[in-house]
């Protein structure tokens, strides 16, 4: 069993300063990276030690590997923390902490991968239960097998990147004249933004709502779900607003989607924090409601703070715990909630 004495977190800002509290709360030692810009940024002083990664790009420093793990080794740190953005779902970034005896503060490598493709990850869902949105891959179709796809699946259709997010590599598609020249320049953006040009055909739904289910799962078989955050608000596929409890999501519903983000995480070896996103279509026009699974964060969330205000618990000191080795804490087994909470984003734009 692992022991922590001495935390890199490899990230900057809030994430950075967020995980050192915990660590200054478990007695672990904290240590910091910066970039030349970051210099007098807060998370740098927070930190016990701090190492400078040379530049002011993130791709060579925060994106670079091989310099988060020298300035591990040098500080003599014996676990990583990836926080969110940067390397925080890089596979090939949990492997190198592996490599050099770190341990990462995160999922598994292969369950990284398992979730990185949205293609793959749907048939992954598919196949352990979890309840997806009917659609298929594009990859190698004729125009006429193309038009039949987006025909089965019925209009509209939503073209959707495999790899990346954020709306890139995103179209609607409200009849079959437009589809073709849907899924070219979709993928053309696609493979500019992520260098994988795959798209897949995927049912739009018209009215959506956005919800998570956070799990947390420990390396002793125990995976759990901490309730929903509701993120519709959202702008150019952006969240702005996360609130916990949705104000849609009775007991009921979130009995089965809480059952259905579990049956995700032991799909693929889960072992950690990690938000399962589900798209909501509420009941309307005779219709019974229904969600399908859209993605999996294998990481800790920007709006992991909603949850652990409604909850009451601390989701980064049950990070470091389950990296350790040791089992969920015993409050993690039967979470209440406790209130409501609401977190919006501030976002600095040149209009």
């Amino acid at each position: 069993m692992p022991k922590i004495r001495k935390v890199l977190v490899a990230n900057r800002g809030e994430i950075a300063r967020r995980v050192f509290r915990t660590c200054r709360d478990l007695g672990i030692a904290t240590v910091a990276v910066y970039s030349d810009a970051d210099a007098d940024a807060w998370h740098v002083a927070d930190a016990d030690e701090a190492v400078h990664l040379p530049g002011s790009s993130a791709a060579e420093t925060y994106l670079d590997i091989h310099r988060i793990i020298a300035a591990a080794s040098l500080t003599g740190a014996d676990a990583v923390h990836p926080g969110y953005g940067f390397l925080s779902e890089n596979a090939g970034f949990a492997r190198a902490c592996a490599a050099a005896d770190l341990v990462f503060i995160g999922p598994p490598p292969g369950a990284i991968d398992a979730m990185g493709s949205k293609l793959q990850a749907k048939k992954t869902m598919s196949d352990a239960g979890v309840p997806v949105l009917p659609g298929g891959d594009t990859t190698g179709l004729s125009a006429e097998q193309l038009a039949k796809l987006a025909a089965d699946v019925g209009y509209p259709v939503l073209v959707k990147a495999s790899a990346g997010g954020g709306g890139r590599g995103m179209r609607i598609v409200a009849s079959p004249d437009e589809l073709d020249e849907a899924v070219t320049s979709a993928s053309r953006e696609a493979a500019a933004a992520f260098a994988d040009g795959t798209v897949f055909l995927e049912r739009y739904v018209q009215r959506p709502r956005h919800v998570e289910i956070q799990i947390m799962a420990d390396t002793h078989g125990n995976v759990v779900s901490l309730f929903e955050r509701e993120c519709s608000v959202q702008r150019r596929h952006q969240k702005v607003i996360e609130e916990a409890p949705s104000p849609v999501v009775d007991d009921a519903l979130r009995a089965r989607m809480s059952e259905a983000a579990i049956a995700a995480a032991r799909a693929v070896g889960y072992v950690g924090a990690g938000t399962v996103e589900f798209v909501y279509d509420a009941a309307q026009d005779g219709k019974a409601d229904s969600f399908a699974f859209l993605e999996m964060n294998t990481r800790l969330q920007v709006e992991h703070p909603v949850t652990e205000l409604i909850t009451g618990l601390d989701l980064v000191r049950a990070q470091l715990l389950v990296a350790m080795g040791r089992p969920l804490p015993e409050e993690m087994h039967n979470p209440r909630i406790r209130g409501h909470a609401v977190e919006a984003r501030l976002c600095a734009e040149d209009p």
